[in-house]
């Protein structure tokens, strides 16, 4: 749905899009940037028939490259580490009340196509693919006591996530600014298995805000 909307917002842009230059007021061409880039993720798992999950907050960080194909449109690849996840609340007799928090840690590789609408802002829209690399799943009661689930690690979730991404950035000389939401299209869970029975074949949703220096 997000990836629709920024979709349309570029067609509307229509042709005044690649009138844009894809470059800072000190460059006199196009130039290619490479940079650092980390912030903040707001994450959750979704699924149809399910309402009891909670935002999470986690983390990104990594390293893109911004690349020109013309004037008001780039190619730009990231490579980064980011945490996602989930908090999902429950109240049962056998349990008690508590929380169960996933840690869910991948590297991700985005490759946005970024249209410039005017010179320093830009929306981004592209597909992602991840590798889960750690897990961590604890048990936190009413009472304060915090369990680690160790029936349930990284090998017990589908290593392989992909989706779609979008969002937009600003360009303030080599520093960006920006959002992203991303929309996993991938079960997060084994099927059968204990992280099925928790998730509920949940896929991974996050929105990301970071900052990036581009050299």
């Amino acid at each position: 749905m997000c990836a629709a909307l920024l979709s349309a917002a570029f067609l509307t842009a229509g042709n005044s899009v690649f009138a844009q230059e894809q470059k800072t007021g000190a460059e006199s061409s196009l130039t290619p940037k490479f940079g650092i880039k980390g912030g903040l993720n707001l994450t959750n798992m979704y699924v149809k028939d399910v309402s009891d999950e909670n935002m999470k907050v986690g983390w990104n960080a990594g390293v893109f490259a911004k690349l020109p194909v013309t004037q008001g449109f780039s190619i730009q690849p990231e490579l980064l580490y980011t945490n996602k996840g989930a908090k999902e609340t429950y109240n049962n007799f056998i349990e008690g009340k508590g929380e169960y928090r996933f840690n869910l840690n991948y590297v991700e590789l985005p490759v946005l196509a970024v249209f410039n609408v005017v010179k320093n802002f830009n929306i981004q829209v592209g597909p992602y693919a991840s590798y889960l690399v750690g897990a961590n799943i604890k048990d936190l009661k009413d009472d304060g006591t915090i369990n680690n689930i160790t029936d349930l690690k990284a090998d017990n979730f589908n290593r392989f996530d992909w989706g779609v991404a979008g969002g937009f950035g600003i360009d303030i000389s080599n520093f960006t600014l920006g959002a992203r939401y991303n929309y996993g299209f991938k079960e997060i869970d084994k099927s059968g298995s204990l992280s099925g029975e928790l998730t509920k074949d949940s896929k991974n949703s996050a929105i990301s805000l970071y900052i990036g220096i581009g050299f």
